[in-house]
């Protein structure tokens, strides 16, 4: 009688253990839905599920209220009892238009329901990547419509965010900050680093986000994160991956990517392997002749020779390699503890910064032979514990270290000129982040945290002659440096009806800079510098949603950005005829910034969503004329060169509008676009007024859109305005060699369109198939500020193994 007693408890109790692996599904295809979040506030508890579309809800056992959410599908809301009686299987709809409760963790570094946040967040949906098969992370944010993309060059990419861009927006990978002490105010590539296919999801915040991200966060953050490891949720082994091969026409792209994930009770790991090859860039046949490469530099027999280009079109040389290697291991032991560790590598070849080798002399004759960026190397260790369980001090607690590898190099040779200029750069970067979230009462939330950030600086110069192989020590491009940040920062929720809800936050920012100057090559009047400031911002906000169609947000929030050693420190040709030199008295820059936004659906059919915002930054760092030595100009690289510094000499300005409408319509087609206008100055040194240069001029997407289970369809147009030479920034007018020419001979940017069309068709569960052809009108253009001419019509073609 025991021992049958004792076998009935035994099957019950592993009868109740797979009962609660809850499974999700697509209601219309029956398929498995993946990175669905299913959440309890009581007991506190969040999951989401894998790729078979399972989760484990030991956790939520007697929760009243268990939510599932999927951006595109109508939440579902059960009891736990509920759920037990359906066998723990849920299917979710495809949602008519709605305000949905999208999660977010932006705005506190916590998932939070997006109708909780006073700031604009935007979300980029996996599905919504995989259609549009973008081949760098760059060209993903692009993509969204909302962030303007500029490239010096192919292996290039930089975000530009409500007229702020590279060192004044911030980048995170898995909770930790990409940005480095050498971030400068020049464009930046480092975006490419990231491997889109192991991304899993991607937020970009916009407005100053200081309050959680510290310095740098004025125009936004974007936050990638990639594929976490997913746990068995029943007691065999689960084990799923993918493959893909993706071919593209007009840079001859050939790209494999393979990853698997293998999970145990209690262990998980995922692995992710790409390798991307890109030949040089054909733009397309309609457009400006100015942009035509009608030449290319080669080294004949010890000499520099101008060869004609066979094809114009083609810009050479633009083609590099790229890898990218990512292994994760998780290890939950409980259901307290969840511990992920992470490492990322990526490494390209060589790439030429296309839009250097465009400069002709006044002879006529290339004034570069070579302008390279040597291999961009990017390693990350990081280390993630996260702790959830109820006390006085806090309900949930993350705990991160990373370490980061950053090096990048710049080669350079002038046409006819033997000596060939290499400068390399190596930063150590370390962090530890403790962010805490503590819920007091049922209707406030506290998110308060720690930071330390730690940058170690090398910096080297070697000058060959290319023809004797003789080699010496040149120039460094920055002083030997370390640059540290130490923050404490605290988020208030504040819930006061079911309709309005108030937030607050401050961040305490304390940064520190070191530098020790080479005086070898350069007669610098200091031999040393150092920083030792504090900075402290905040936000205040606002949502209030008088009805479910309704929501209405007003936020002000303050940024900055904390002087770094590429500030402070280097030395290198910012344009012809300019060398910047450094500056040791420098100070932090201030964003102050408010915003309104109002979100409206209109019977399920339609959605628009308007967000308004104004911004000044004050004390702003910007290149302006110095002295060196009493001296204005000093000869550079063998040109004399007027002498130029980082200074805090500015006032700057942006305001504009960012629009969105969705449409909803029958027979699973829909339309939606996106806007954004954005309108900068900034103060000259002589007091004028100028455009502010990385204000982008109008810019958005269109999407017409077909939706059935195995199938989905795009068609849609990027488009950009003009900016007349009348509007162009004075930086700008600099750069005639980037810029097409108006009827009085200066300089401007054409206004552009394309119209592209993406498929994606599923065979099966495991098999899919996707492509289709970007420009299809074939339009010669070259997006604003940029060097690279961007590719001609481009056919896509992109084979996936799903297991």
């Amino acid at each position: 009688m025991k021992k049958s007693f004792l076998l009935g408890l035994l099957l019950c109790a592993g009868s109740l253990g797979y009962a609660q692996i809850l499974t999700v599904k697509d209601r219309d295809s029956g398929q498995p839905l993946e990175v669905a979040t299913i959440i309890s506030e009581v007991p506190k508890a969040q999951r989401t599920t894998n790729a078979a579309g399972q989760a484990d809800l030991s956790a939520f056992r007697g929760a009243e209220r268990i939510e599932v959410r999927l951006l595109g599908y109508k939440s579902a809301a059960f009891s736990f009892t509920e759920l037990e009686s359906t066998g723990f299987l849920v299917y979710l709809s495809p949602e008519g238009l709605s305000l949905n409760q999208e999660v977010v963790i932006s705005a506190t570094r916590w998932n939070q329901s997006k109708r909780e946040v006073p700031s604009k967040i935007t979300r980029i949906a996996p599905r919504v990547v995989a259609l549009q098969n973008p081949q760098t992370a760059a060209d993903l944010l692009g993509g969204s419509g909302e962030v303007f993309i500029q490239k010096s060059q192919q292996g290039g990419g930089s975000p530009m965010i409500r007229g702020f861009s590279t060192n004044r927006v911030l980048l995170t990978v898995d909770g930790v900050r990409m940005n480095t002490a050498i971030f400068r105010s020049g464009n930046l590539q480092n975006v490419i680093s990231l491997d889109p296919f192991s991304i899993e999801n991607t937020e970009v915040f916009f407005g100053p986000g200081s309050v959680v991200y510290g310095s740098d966060a004025i125009g936004g953050a974007m936050n990638f994160q990639t594929l976490t490891p997913q746990l068995a949720t029943e007691d065999k082994n689960f084990v799923s991956g993918n493959a893909v091969a993706r071919m593209a026409s007009a840079n001859n792209e050939r790209t494999g990517h393979f990853d698997i994930n293998v999970g145990w009770e209690k262990w998980a790991f995922v692995s992710s392997f790409s390798h991307h090859d890109f030949a040089d860039l054909r733009m397309g046949t309609h457009g400006p002749r100015e942009y035509l490469r009608p030449f290319f530099v080669q080294r004949q027999a010890n000499a520099d020779v101008m060869v004609k280009n066979e094809d114009p079109l083609v810009q050479r040389p633009t083609g590099y390699e790229q890898i990218n290697l990512m292994q994760k291991i998780r290890f939950v032991p409980n259901d307290k503890w969840d511990f992920n560790y992470g490492f990322h590598y990526s490494t390209t070849t060589d790439y030429s910064r296309y839009d250097r080798l465009l400069r002709v002399r006044a002879n006529g004759l290339p004034n570069s032979a070579e302008w390279l960026y040597g291999p961009q190397t990017w390693a990350m260790n990081n280390l993630t514990a996260n702790y959830e369980a109820g006390n006085r001090l806090f309900d949930g607690m993350t705990i991160r270290l990373a370490h980061q590898f950053f090096e990048e190099s710049r080669i350079d040779r002038n046409f006819g000129n033997a000596l060939r200029r290499s400068r390399v750069e190596k930063v150590q970067a370390y962090s530890a982040n403790l962010d805490f979230f503590k819920e007091i009462g049922q209707r406030q939330k506290l998110f308060y945290g720690l930071e330390a950030v730690y940058n170690d600086v090398r910096s080297t110069g070697t000058d060959k002659n290319i023809t004797t192989n003789e080699e010496v020590a040149g120039p460094a491009r920055y002083p030997r440096s370390d640059w540290a940040s130490y923050a404490a920062f605290a988020t208030y929720q504040h819930r006061l009806s079911k309709q309005l809800l108030l937030q607050a936050g401050a961040r305490y920012n304390q940064f520190a800079l070191n530098a020790t100057f080479d005086t070898t090559f350069y007669p610098f009047p200091y031999t040393t510098a150092n920083l030792n400031n504090g900075a402290l911002t905040g936000s205040v906000g606002m949502v209030y949603d008088p009805a479910e169609s309704w929501s209405l947000a007003l936020n002000a929030s303050t940024g900055f950005r904390s002087p770094n050693v590429d500030d402070l420190g280097k030395v290198f040709d910012s344009e012809p005829g300019a060398v910047m030199v450094p500056n040791p008295n420098l100070n932090a820059e201030y964003a102050y910034n408010v915003e309104f936004d109002i979100a409206k659906v209109f019977g399920k059919r339609l959605k628009v969503d308007v967000t308004g915002y104004y911004t000044i930054l004050q004390n702003a760092l910007v290149r302006r004329p110095f002295t060196l030595n009493g001296q204005d100009s000093i000869v550079y690289a063998g040109e004399l060169s007027q002498v130029l510094a980082i200074q805090n000499a500015a006032k700057a300005t942006v305001y504009g509008l960012q629009a969105s409408m969705e449409i909803k319509l029958t027979g699973g087609f829909g339309l939606s676009s996106q806007i954004n206008y954005q309108k900068g100055e900034e103060e000259l040194d002589d007091g004028t007024i100028s455009p502010l240069r990385h204000a982008a001029p109008w810019f958005g997407a269109t999407h017409l859109t077909y939706t059935a289970p195995r199938l989905s369809l795009d068609f849609y147009s990027m488009y950009n305005g003009e900016v007349p030479f009348a509007e162009m920034p004075q930086e700008e007018r600099g750069k005639g060699f980037i810029y097409a020419i108006d009827a009085d001979g200066n300089p401007f940017s054409p206004g552009w369109y394309t119209l592209n069309f993406k498929a994606m068709y599923q065979f099966s569960e495991n098999w899919s198939v996707s492509g289709g052809v970007e420009n299809l009108t074939d339009q010669r253009y070259r997006p604003y500020s940029s060097g690279l001419v961007a590719a001609g019509r481009n056919f896509i073609l992109s084979l996936r193994a799903k297991f």
